[in-house]
């Protein structure tokens, strides 16, 4: 047997037991370690992201921070998000009720949690849970999880975490945003709106103290259940806030004396179109700080509703309203429909100020600044008004007559029709669909052409709201200052304000749009006898209304120096309705909200934008040396070059009674007189409004010969059909093919005219020249003589049965 040496054995063991000592310990120090980073990440992680996900009701609020109108949560929650700041009164309440050393802790109070396990193993049970404003935030978070010594640890330690990510300003935020106001109201700003009517930063220290103690128990604030015992807690706090010097004792028996609030009053609705329209741009509720004036947006409301049933008991079941500030481009009103009312059939609940409509004969000024801005016209020029057909497109005026010649003015302020579609034409539809976009005007999706020379006259669609604000930048630009778009939202509001002009300011200079607005200011129109009225009063307004085709949409839009006001009335369906015009609907509804409105000067001339030029005083041309003169304004940087082509000398024989010409009277036997004379289509209508025009008188029987075929001087004007027209002629109920009317005009109101058609004579008219036809399918040729030898020929085609009229 081999004898083991003790001492060496017993020297090994000691060497291994001290290899696997320090061996254990450095794995647990490394346990240490990973346990230590797993509990601090656990601890950094231990808060959700976000620590509140319930949706927020929407709140509108007028410019003075009144409620306009509001919109419950998707959970019926009263949930606002508020701004983040809080009154002073309400935190200094809460902190004296609920946190006093909510300054100083970390998130959990030591002191407040030794009173609370004192209390608690002095009463058996839990009556104190030491819970501090951090800690409260964290139970809001975690609603539904039922209170317990485990739940309050977790509180705790997220509490904690709460400290190390937010600001004590932003806890306290979290607290009053989130906290329990009884029912279904949540947070401090519902609370203050819903209680009291006011916002937070108008609370009295007796309101703000109720909504501090509210909390602890929201359903001592019911009828019948502690009232009196809520008031007991609010009396206590405010004695502490007068024993900690932040009451005086006057502000203590005041507040005292304040009773508590009744049932909650159902929130405003003002303005709920503007709401749904600003939670769908915005894409999603909140607390929106609108531009507009609450007490103006509640007298509109009073007007509409007047308005309203005025205009359902025509079928007219939908009116929208904008208002202006045309200094700042704010909306100081808007209404988009009338109250829903439980006709939700009839489209109230479709905000109309955002929705393209026709826009009728809106366009019509703008065209006109345009043309004066790239001196085209003047405002006295006179503009064509006769029977005239583009293609199949043969526009008309509103009372179906036509009056020859018009200036420019005056077809913009009676709104003719047909002296519009030809000033289009002569300005191009192209260049005015870039001009209106340019002008903010957004809804014209269609390639030019396809809109035709019906863009002046309907034949595009627009927003109430972006043609109040084109005629608002029109008056903004008379005054020359920036085009501006709109804004509803106020400049410390969370979204949008002033977009950038862009091409705005550029497109019509001060004097255009000053020479335009005047121009607006003597808009006539027919009243209900078909006689010319026109609107006046102690303010000046510069308006135009709108109509469009099949009467389904009426406009009216006004400005004054401040103010712009927008008008639609019509039905959302699209259905229109007899009566329902812009005079009718929409013009009365106009000029009750500018009574309303406070008065304001109007735009004053910009002298530095204008220049004065010399024209005829009959046609608006520039001046030659045969007319009267008068001086008219223009835009300073524009340049209209066209003479007059109406003046211009007639020779007379001594007698006076006829022309003649140097082939048949010798020049010292001539009176040469300067003379108003017109194109024999325009002089037609022009002479049945002007009993003063009077033709030139007829050539002396012995110059006709020399007369007969000379260019450029044709007495004779055939008004209908037109040059090259396709005329489509319908049958009766009986299948008898209809008759046509051809018209035409002489200079001479004496003169026969002799008809041929397809040089088959047809007869002879005098005075009226009229006859009625019947024509077969085809092309044709209509040929006109007259007396003295002139003559006048023009092609036509007539349409078979079966050709489709639509091509016209």
């Amino acid at each position: 047997m081999k004898l083991i040496n003790l001492p060496i054995a017993k020297a090994s063991g000691w060497k291994w037991y001290a290899h696997l000592k320090r061996y254990r310990t450095r794995w647990a120090l490394v346990g240490m370690g990973l346990l230590m980073l797993w509990v601090g990440n656990a601890f950094w992680r231990c808060l959700p992201a976000p620590l509140f996900s319930e949706p927020p009701a929407a709140l509108l609020l007028d410019r003075a921070g009144g409620v306009l109108a509001a919109r419950i949560a998707a959970d019926e929650q009263w949930r606002f998000n508020g701004n983040g700041v809080i009154p002073e009164k309400y935190r200094r309440a809460v902190i004296q009720f609920e946190d006093r050393r909510f300054a100083y802790h970390p998130g959990v109070d030591p002191l407040a949690v030794a009173r609370a396990l004192r209390q608690n193993f002095n009463h058996s049970g839990i009556v104190s849970g030491a819970s501090t404003l951090s800690m409260q935030v964290i139970r809001l978070s975690r609603r539904g999880v039922p209170r317990s010594y485990r739940e309050k640890l977790i509180e705790m330690v997220q509490a904690l975490r709460l400290e190390l990510r937010y600001s004590k300003d932003e806890i306290f935020a979290l607290y009053a945003g989130h906290a329990p106001f009884g029912g279904n109201i949540v947070g401090l700003e519902a609370a203050s709106r819903r209680y009291f009517s006011r916002p937070p930063s108008q609370l009295s220290w007796s309101e703000a103290s109720l909504l501090a103690v509210l909390p602890n128990n929201p359903a001592l604030l019911h009828p019948g259940r502690g009232r009196i015992a809520l008031q007991a807690k609010r009396d206590r706090l405010l004695h502490r806030l007068q024993s900690a010097g932040l009451l005086s004792a006057l502000d203590l028996r005041l507040a005292l004396a304040e009773p508590l609030p009744a049932r909650p009053p159902p929130l405003p609705m003002h303005a709920p179109h503007l709401l749904d329209t600003l939670i769908q741009q915005k894409g999603g509720p909140g607390v929106f700080e609108s531009t507009v004036d609450g007490d103006l947006q509640q007298a509109l409301n009073a007007i509409a509703g007047r308005h309203g049933r005025r205009l359902q008991a025509m079928g007219v079941n939908n009116l929208a309203l904008l208002v202006l500030d045309n200094q700042r481009s704010e909306v100081l009103a808007y209404l988009g429909n009338l109250p829903e009312q439980g006709v939700a059939e009839q489209g109230r609940a479709v905000d109309i100020v955002q929705r393209a409509r026709s826009t009728g004969s809106l366009l019509k000024p703008f065209l006109y600044a345009l043309m004066l801005q790239h001196g085209e016209i003047l405002p006295t020029t006179l503009v064509p008004d006769l029977p005239t057909r583009y293609g199949g497109y043969m526009p008309e005026n509103y009372d179906h007559a036509y009056r020859g010649a018009v200036p420019a003015r005056q077809a913009l302020a009676r709104s003719l029709n047909v002296p519009a579609v030809r000033m289009l034409q002569q300005y191009g539809v192209g260049r005015f669909y870039d001009g209106l976009r340019d002008l903010g005007l957004t809804t014209l999706a269609r390639a030019p052409d396809d809109y035709g020379l019906t863009l002046i006259l309907g034949g595009a669609e627009g927003t109430l709201w972006e043609l109040t604000a084109a005629y608002g930048n029109l008056t903004r630009r008379a005054r020359a200052v920036p085009a501006l778009r709109p804004t509803m939202l106020r400049a410390n509001a969370l979204t949008v304000q002033h977009a950038a002009p862009g091409t705005l300011t550029g497109i019509i200079g001060p004097g255009a749009a000053w020479l335009t607005l005047d121009a607006l200011l003597e808009v006539a129109r027919p009243d209900t006898e078909q006689f010319w009225r026109q609107f006046t009063g102690q303010r000046p307004i510069a308006w135009k209304t709108g109509t469009s085709y099949g009467l389904r949409d009426a406009w009216a839009i006004g400005s004054d120096a401040r103010y712009t006001v927008g008008v639609w009335a019509g039905n959302a369906s699209g259905e229109g309705r007899a009566g329902l015009t812009g005079i009718n609907a929409a013009a009365p509804v106009l000029f009750d909200v500018f009574n309303r409105l406070p008065a304001a000067d109007w735009v004053s001339r910009p002298e530095a934008d204008l220049k004065s030029v010399t024209v005829c005083a009959q046609d608006g041309y520039l001046a030659n040396d045969l007319c009267a003169t008068e001086q008219q304004w223009a835009p300073r940087d524009s340049f209209f070059k066209r003479q007059t082509p109406h003046f211009h000398l007639v020779h007379l024989d001594y007698s006076a009674r006829y022309q003649v010409h140097s082939q048949c009277a010798a020049t010292a036997d001539m009176r040469h007189v300067p003379w108003f004379e017109l194109p024999a289509g325009q002089a037609f209508f022009y002479r049945r409004q002007h009993g003063n025009y009077h033709a030139p008188p007829p050539y002396r029987a012995d110059c006709l010969g020399a007369l007969a075929g000379r260019a450029g001087d044709n007495p004779i004007d055939l008004l209908y059909p037109t040059a090259y027209t396709r005329l489509y002629i319908p049958r009766d109920l009986a299948g008898v093919r209809s008759r046509t009317v051809f018209r035409a005009a002489h200079r001479d109101a004496r003169a026969i005219l002799y008809w041929h058609l397809d040089d088959v004579y047809l007869g002879a008219t005098d005075t009226f020249h009229e006859l009625a036809l019947d024509i077969t399918p085809g092309a044709h040729r209509l040929t006109l003589v007259d007396g003295a030898g002139n003559r006048l020929v023009r092609s036509f085609q007539v349409l078979g049965i079966t050709q489709d009229p639509e091509a016209l």
